[in-house]
């Protein structure tokens, strides 16, 4: 059996959870840390690949999940040479985000909405995006870019900020997050992988786009505890980065991942994706 072989610039929360669920007898992975523990690899802009060609050889897939700094992507600017020189790459995955979008007042966005970013970040993703798109039209066409809502799952969840007293119900009138459980976004992907289409963005959130106070209520509901009071975001004493978030307002659309990729959502909402995961800790 031929072996099919994954590698992550950037082997965080998402890239372990696409592995977890592609792990079988067909599939090796390789993959990036900043510090190269674990078994990984190190990479930064600082610190490239020591021997790419070696590190890189028989990649078929490769997920790109770390983002851009001021200088632009790091992994573009160190690596893109020899990524374009891989000769049996089918498929990329760049993991953008929906901010890109920037703020439409709670109103819906799709995958044909302009770019606008407002905050920084927001830039430096569409930046790096064009940036990848612009290399795969001219090495390789196999870049696919995947802009993703708030990710939570197992140990990253509201039920956890709970336990240990870090939840805040941060109230500003009419703002809404859209979010996605991890595990969904590992299905979206392998779907993408089993299904490529050159060039295809698509958005990953879930059906659901809601208040964060709403969320962390709903989660001390499932730990029987009472929530904690909302808090103003004008009162809040946010930091100028945590504030940033509440800078954009929108809902996302999801429709192309399921009518284009076949993907039906595990957790199509936030309470679903929390009872999944109380059910978990009460299992042990």
């Amino acid at each position: 059996m031929a072996k099919e072989k994954l590698f992550c610039f950037g082997m965080g929360f998402t890239a372990q959870a696409l592995i977890r669920r592609l792990a079988g007898p067909k599939w090796t992975f390789a993959g990036t840390s900043r510090d190269g523990e674990g078994g990984m690899i190190p990479f930064s802009r600082a610190q490239r690949l020591a021997d790419p060609g070696r590190h890189l050889a028989g990649t078929t897939h490769l997920l790109l999940s770390i983002p851009p700094d001021d200088a632009g992507d790091p992994v573009l600017a160190c690596h893109g040479v020899d990524i374009a020189n891989l000769p049996d790459l089918r498929w990329l995955g760049y993991l953008s985000t929906t901010g890109v979008y920037g703020d439409h007042g709670g109103g819906w966005v799709d995958e044909a909405t302009p770019t606008a970013p407002r905050q920084k970040r927001g830039k430096a993703r569409v930046a790096a995006e064009e940036a990848w798109l612009d290399w795969a039209g001219q090495y390789n066409p196999a870049m696919h870019i995947f802009r993703l809502a708030g990710i939570y799952g197992p140990g990253r969840n509201a039920l956890v900020n709970l336990s240990q007293g870090k939840a805040r119900r941060i109230v500003k009138e009419g703002h809404v997050f859209s979010r996605i459980h991890v595990d969904d976004l590992a299905m979206v992907l392998a779907a993408s992988i089993d299904r490529p289409n050159p060039s295809a963005i698509y958005n990953v959130c879930d059906d659901e786009a809601a208040p964060p106070q709403d969320v962390i209520a709903h989660a001390a509901a499932l730990l029987g505890r009472t929530p904690p009071p909302e808090i103003p975001f004008e009162q809040a004493g946010l930091s100028a980065m945590a504030a940033s978030f509440y800078g954009d307002n929108k809902r996302v659309r999801n429709d192309r991942i399921k009518e284009e990729l076949g993907v039906r959502l595990r957790y199509p909402n936030y309470r679903a994706g929390l009872a999944a995961m109380a059910r978990l800790e009460r299992d042990g």
